[in-house]
């Protein structure tokens, strides 16, 4: 694949100095990914395209272009490229991330609706194509492969076939499947899925993954069945043997889950990097504001030893070889002239932001306007959860009053999003489970989608809060209401305060409400600006931190992956507690 100018004469032309380019930026230190070199250059622009780079003789047609910026010997680098990306996990819409990213240096995103499909279904993976149109940057799609994640494991919104991702795949900027995370069905080669990916092999698209902890000749069918790429490596040694196999790693750093500085140990001793690239996965507006986009994630991995040339390829031409787009991600003639001026190769902190040869942000302001539009989709309401009470929140035992062993899942560690089973010993009084320990929480998933009304309860260990209930519709994938909990009444409290708004994330302690969240689009992301809805964000951080939460830097994402039945080994659904390498429920009460 390939970006196509719009007129291949006239940038012919422009490319042999027979008519003027419309932007040179002269003077650069020019960074290229292709060779690994720095050098003096010139760089003339016509059309968003590359026409041509001059380094011999750097005083040859310098009145040659209708627009003249002299980078006084600054960086020129390309512009970053996130490599998997779920816009809504920011929390903001399309048009609003664009304006929080833009500045930062991100000219492209490789997006997945899945978040909002698995909610919405086709209609809201096609408003986040719609919302995305004519912005200063490139919102790539990958049509969403799993929705809902696991079939027959829990309850979404939508159900995507074959059928679903093709009509969708003919979507202007789709450009692959988004990551295949039921692996084991690839690896099994179950219809369904064999299916899907047939629809983008035929089509020729690139297939991104999902494969954490996969090894051997697990990993080996998973890649033999297709996905290339994969986002949930966590550690040393399954990052190099991903390499070793021919799989692009995208080293992630995302608000919650940072596996950059892990994979660059256990792959920095090797001679090639080319399939290795970044990406943020999910990261929210409060993060991006503050700390940064892809210059952030990037600017992390040379602090932790890697060569900045070799790490900026990894955040520009890397990524673009990856979802097949053959002239994006270097500064070479014929490429999209999406370029970054900067003063440091190690701090990245773009001067001027150019996308398409346009200027589009300055010294960390957005200079491009984008228009305010909405949506119809903005205004429906997606909270279909029947009228609940306490006693919904309350574990039902077998026994009247005693003791009962039940199956636990269990957190080791505040920054994992991956589980372990236990079996533990609890008290009954009046038929109900009660919890003796205050690193145990109740959990609730209930289902918020049209034509279903299930609950799954549990109980979980390790979470991380010591009382209250914090609870949010923001719940990977099928994105059900999942509430954390003390006592039922405060779950109650928590779960209705976000049916009442539409979704989003609540906190209460003593069944008073610290703080809401409000997240109406979707129950996934605010119609608020960047700013305005960063505030909320460390308001509703702030009632995570009076619940406990205090191990973690930022533990608003902390509640989101924990019905995620595709990250091991335990999970929670709509329809109970899930053994995700089995695909099987697991009983409340454990077999004596």
């Amino acid at each position: 694949m390939k970006i196509k100018p719009k007129n291949k004469k006239a940038l012919l032309k422009a490319a042999l100095g027979e008519i003027e380019s419309d932007l040179l930026i002269k003077n650069v230190q020019l960074v290229n990914v292709i060779t690994g070199e720095i050098y003096p250059a010139n760089v003339f622009v016509y059309d968003g395209m590359i026409a041509h780079v001059e380094y011999r003789d750097l005083s040859l047609d310098t009145d040659r272009a209708k627009e003249v910026i002299d980078a006084q010997g600054k960086y020129l680098i390309p512009g970053f490229i996130d490599a998997h990306e779920h816009i809504e996990s920011s929390m903001m819409t399309p048009r609003n991330f664009a304006r929080c990213v833009i500045p930062h240096g991100t000219t492209t995103v490789v997006t997945d609706p899945h978040e909002i499909a698995n909610v919405c279904g086709m209609e809201g993976v096609r408003y986040m194509h719609e919302a995305s149109e004519g912005l200063p940057m490139r919102q790539l799609i990958d049509i969403p492969s799993c929705v809902p994640s696991v079939p027959g494991l829990e309850h979404a919104g939508a159900v995507f076939t074959a059928k679903e991702v093709e009509e969708l795949s003919h979507l202007d900027r789709a450009i692959g499947l988004a990551e295949v995370m039921d692996f084991l069905a690839v690896i099994h080669g179950e219809d369904r899925m064999m299916d899907i990916l047939d629809v983008m092999d035929r089509q020729g698209r690139y297939l991104q993954g999902h494969a954490p902890y996969l090894s051997g000749r697990m990993l080996s069918a998973y890649l033999c069945g297709g996905p290339s790429t994969c986002h949930e490596t966590r550690d040393s040694s399954e990052a190099l043997e991903k390499l070793r196999n021919g799989m692009y790693v995208d080293a992630r750093d995302s608000s919650i889950t940072k596996n950059v500085k892990a994979i660059w140990e256990g792959v920095k001793d090797v001679r090639f990097f080319d399939r290795l690239c970044f990406c943020t996965d999910d990261r929210e507006a409060d993060d991006i504001l503050h700390n940064g986009h892809m210059n952030d994630v990037t600017r992390a991995a040379i602090s932790y030893g890697m060569d900045p040339v070799a790490a900026i390829k990894s955040t520009t031409y890397n990524t673009a070889q990856e979802i097949h787009i053959e002239n994006l991600g270097a500064i070479a003639p014929g490429y999209a002239a999406d370029m970054l001026l900067v003063e440091d190769l190690r701090e990245l902190k773009p001067s001027h932001v150019f996308f398409g040869g346009k200027l589009v942000a300055k010294d960390g302001e957005l200079l491009e306007s984008i228009e305010e539009k909405s949506y119809p989709l903005e205004q429906e309401n997606t909270m279909f959860v029947r009228e609940l009470s306490a006693d919904d929140f309350r574990i039902k035992a077998p026994v009247e009053n005693g003791t009962v062993q039940v199956n636990c899942m269990v957190y080791k560690d505040l920054l994992l999003s991956s589980t372990l089973l236990e079996t533990i010993q609890l008290p009954v009084k009046d038929g109900a489970v009660l919890l003796d320990d205050p690193d145990l929480k109740y959990v609730a998933v209930v289902n918020r989608h049209q034509g279903h009304d299930t609950i799954g309860l549990g109980i979980v260990k390790g979470f991380g809060t010591n009382c209250g209930a914090l609870a949010s519709t923001v719940s990977h994938d099928c994105h059900n209401l999942t509430v954390v909990y003390d006592t039922p009444e405060n779950a109650l409290a928590a779960a209705q305060a976000l049916v009442s708004c539409g979704g989003g994330m609540s906190a209460v302690k003593d069944q008073k409400l610290l703080h809401v969240l409000e997240l109406p689009l979707a129950g996934l992301m605010s119609l608020k600006p960047a700013g305005e809805l960063a505030e909320d964000s460390r308001k509703m951080k702030q009632a995570n931190y009076e619940l406990g939460l205090t191990g973690m830097e930022n533990p608003l994402l902390r509640i989101v992956t924990l019905a995620l039945p595709v990250i091991p080994n335990v999970k929670m659904s709509d329809l109970g507690m899930i053994d995700v390498n089995r695909k099987e429920i697991i009983p409340t009460f454990a077999e004596k």
